[in-house]
């Protein structure tokens, strides 16, 4: 390969059209239907009138009153195992007050078979709404398809809500009786006074209002400390509530390494540090704070720009995990810095967001993705024009054993903190109102954000020798689902027991050179309707074995060196330390992409996502796993485990002249009116002359796709109308056997003339590492690889991104369409082992001044 010595190539935008999808022949899912349908239609019309004589009977029981709520019954319908219930009919949206669904669960029923349960309010006065389709089924029971049989049909129950009914985290997870926990109380927004009413409800029932609230769209999160039986009744008083679950307490981090180095290496490093200018970009550390007079990272770090999520905290680092971080994620890798002996040239700058606050004592139970955001929010506030890269390496475990049907059910469901960084990265704004946050309202110029987020760690009870096959058991960590950020898993280059301190005679490394950390989770675990995760891997350590095998630890010189803070109450003059795990991967992942913005400081932090997951590759040890088994489903499982592979710095910043680079940003408005509205075309400047001449050389073509969601997390279903993401993009290149007009004609109804027939689909040459499959997977991030010939490569200069549903198409009123939506595409194309020159017919193809040897 030539030397990667030009800037990646900005080229246009694309030209916009109108957008309609092609018709797709969509496969029937046929579902054994109830044998006595009249018996069935009975039950179902008795135990709906059961479940609001119950309620009734209640609220006459209750001596609490609130004023402003609606009156009416909390329903519970069950479907048949494995069989989804109609959603869009349990919620009609019909009139001024209507049954309206609030939340939705699977769960493992008595028989062990996986049921879906939704949770209806039904207001006093609606219930007619379901006799009615009851009735109809009745009276049309004998035909082969009574009315309304898709709708009931599907139903297998239906009773009256409890307080448990509105639990959507694991039932295991259920506070038991007489336990006073901290509740996350999701309410349905309708009069903006859902505060006021469950703060009247806690008043009388000696309930613990927390002071911090998050905002979803339609719903409000508060936190709420009590037993089962005080919430109980909320159940039968307050027509707000939408959902319950478990807050998620972050892991604690508490340093204990030993130092490895002297403090004249310190000296030294420090004659040779050039730091950033005050303009330059800066990652913003959030964690434990950072000491920022520690000698190598005050240059970097001003004492103004460390804020804290609380007033009340002391901005300096008492734990010592946000100072770790903090020297990976100035100088990438700390080790190299000072090996060196040359300058030291820094392209970016520090910041500091605390989120855990001091010991003693555990932290309190806030809602983290309030505590995130509203350290976010001061670090904005104090540099509002700063370019930044936010950091991230505090999660929670879902506490959850896995269990049959389980990983399904659980893993990768968005939380309240998952969310709160899905909508903080698309751009919404927080604001403090008195002691609460609110959340999520869109401002008039939306700021996107780049968050790097650690996958999370094994903890140490568990590590093993076989060390792949945990890692598939240890679903990534909240918040590090989230659609919206990088998430960063763990590799290892540290495979030797050389500098390892006594007592380690005999140990050896777990994972080999180049393989998956033993420390790192992974995605396989997730639903297949939640995103692959993480994106990347960077050095994260190993651990080691005794030599009998029944004992494991982590050595230093199976960590990474870094910065070490002066932390009570073993004070230290040391300036080092070693660290390890997905936390010191996701520090150096947010130096990368700094480095990246100042490199190229007009990107969007879309861009940068793209660009870094894009440069990715796998290391020889993961080739070797794709390459034991080359079917797709096992390359989708291995990309849940690795990513896109270990990114690169040069990769992400240059292209050579045998391996060129194309970046394109654009603004597309997926939806109108609860329709597709617009597909992009981008016409690729493309040596089409010199592939051509190449004719059968082996190319590689390589494309990724970066854009941001709209979050949506109430539990509903998570589909059509309630799908997480407010909106999908997908992108699709022309084949070599096509023109650009059938490449339109196939992949755009609206390409086509009237009556024109679809042209049928081309063969597609070559292959697609991952295929169509995996490009149509969720998230909102996708890349692939094609490997064909050059010949081949030459005719598909031409690529269409284009939309797929959200909750913004099945919600019109909640649409944004209108304002855009960001999105970053990365194209490269590589020619190795052949000498030609792609890049320079190119740049001056678009115009870019291309320099002459002479």
């Amino acid at each position: 390969m030539a030397e990667r010595n030009k800037p990646h190539l900005i080229i246009s935008v694309a030209q916009s059209a109108s957008y309609q999808p092609p018709p797709r022949t969509i496969p029937s899912s046929p579902f054994q239907r109830p044998g006595d349908r009249r018996s069935h239609g009975n039950q179902l019309r008795t135990e709906l009138q059961q479940a609001e004589a119950d309620a009734a009977e209640r609220r006459r029981s209750i001596d609490v009153s609130v004023e402003g709520t609606v009156e009416g019954t909390y329903v519970v319908f069950d479907s048949f195992p494995g069989i989804d219930l109609s959603l869009n009919t349990l919620d009609p949206r019909q009139g001024r007050v209507h049954p309206e669904l609030r939340s939705v669960r699977e769960e493992l029923d008595s028989n062990g078979e996986l049921v879906e349960r939704a949770t209806v309010f039904v207001p006093q006065g609606t219930i007619k709404y379901f006799l009615d389709r009851i009735s109809a089924y009745l009276q049309s029971v004998d035909d082969t398809n009574p009315r309304s049989s898709d709708f009931l049909d599907r139903i297998q129950a239906i009773r009256s809500a409890s307080v448990e009914s509105l639990w959507t985290d694991p039932p295991q997870e259920f506070p038991t009786a007489g336990q006073t926990v901290w509740w996350e109380v999701w309410l349905r927004r309708r009069d903006g006074n859902e505060g006021a009413r469950l703060g009247a409800f806690a008043e009388a029932t000696n309930l613990r209002v927390g002071r911090q609230t998050l905002g979803f769209g339609d719903r409000t999160v508060v936190l709420v400390r009590g037993t089962v039986e005080q919430l109980s009744s909320a159940v039968d008083i307050l027509d707000d509530l939408a959902e319950l679950r478990r807050p998620h307490d972050p892991t604690q981090f508490l340093a204990d390494s030993d130092a490895v180095e002297q403090q004249e290496w310190v000296d030294d490093l420090l004659n040779r540090i050039e730091p950033a200018v005050d303009g330059a970009p800066a990652v913003c550390v959030v964690d434990s704070g950072v000491y920022w007079e520690h000698p190598l990272l005050k240059s970097s770090l001003e004492e103004t720009d460390c804020q804290v999520a609380e007033p009340t905290w002391p901005a300096h680092d008492d734990r010592g995990h946000g100072t770790e971080m903090a020297g990976l994620a100035l100088f990438g890798d700390v080790g190299e810095a000072v090996a060196e002996t040359g300058p030291v040239r820094l392209t970016h700058r520090l910041e500091s967001a605390k989120i855990l606050p001091p010991p003693p004592g555990d932290n309190a139970p806030e809602l983290y993705g309030a505590v995130t955001a509203d350290a976010a929010n001061y670090v904005e506030i104090q540099s509002p024009n700063r370019r930044r890269v936010y950091s991230l390496a505090v999660t929670a475990r879902w506490q959850t054993t896995p269990g049959p049907g389980e990983r399904s059910i659980v893993y990768g469901q968005p939380s309240s903190w998952s969310a709160t960084l899905d909508a903080l990265a698309v751009g919404r704004r927080v604001l403090r109102e008195g002691e609460s946050l609110v959340f999520l309202q869109q401002t008039d110029d939306p700021t996107p954000r780049l968050f790097c987020v650690s996958a999370g760690n094994i903890p140490r009870e568990k590590w093993q020798d076989d060390h792949l096959t945990r890692s598939v058991l240890e679903p990534v960590e909240d918040p590090a689902q989230a659609w919206n950020v990088l998430t960063v898993g763990a590799y290892t280059q540290l495979d030797t027991m050389t500098g390892a301190p006594t007592g380690f005679e005999g140990w050896t490394p777990v994972a080999p050179r180049g393989e998956l950390s033993p420390l790192s989770r992974t995605s396989v675990g997730f639903s297949r309707q939640w995103p692959v995760k993480p994106e990347i891997v960077l050095e994260g350590g190993n651990i080691a074995r005794s030599p009998d095998g029944t004992d494991f630890d982590n050595p230093p010189n199976l960590q990474l060196l870094t910065t070490k803070a002066l932390v009570p109450p073993a004070f230290s003059a040391r300036s080092f330390t070693t660290t390890h795990a997905t936390s010191a991967a996701t520090a150096q992942a947010a130096a990368l992409a700094a480095s990246i913005t100042a490199a190229y400081p007009a990107l969007w932090p879309e861009t940068v996502r793209a660009l870094m997951v894009h440069s990715a590759e796998w290391t020889p040890a993961m080739n070797a796993q794709f390459a034991a088994d080359n079917k797709k489903s096992a390359r989708a499982a291995l990309l849940r485990q690795y990513g896109m592979g270990v990114p690169d710095l040069t990769r992400a910043t240059r292209s050579a002249a045998d391996a060129l680079t194309l970046v394109a940003e654009g603004v597309i408005h997926p939806f109108v009116d609860g329709k597709m509205r617009e597909i992009h075309y981008h016409d690729l400047p493309w040596p089409t002359d010199i592939l051509a001449d190449l004719g059968d050389a082996p190319v590689r073509l390589r494309v990724t796709l970066s854009y941001f969601i709209e979050p949506n997390p109430a539990r509903r279903g998570w589909n059509r109308r309630y799908s997480y993401a407010s909106h999908g993009l997908r992108f699709d290149i022309r084949r070599a056997t096509e023109g650009t007009a059938d490449f339109q004609k196939r992949i755009n109804q609206k390409a086509l003339a009237e009556d024109e027939k679809r042209p049928a689909s081309a063969d597609d040459t070559g292959e697609w590492f991952f295929g169509s499959k995996q490009q149509q997977a969720p998230g909102s991030l996708q890349s692939d690889i094609w490997i064909g010939s050059a010949a081949d490569l030459a005719q598909r200069g031409a690529l269409a991104v284009y939309p797929v549903t959200g909750w913004w198409k099945e919600n019109p009123g909640r649409d944004r369409s209108s304002d855009g939506a960001r999105y970053a595409l990365v194209v490269s194309v590589e020619t190795p082992g052949q000498d030609v020159d792609i890049w320079t017919p190119v740049a001056q193809m678009i115009g870019v001044p291309v320099e002459i040897a002479t």
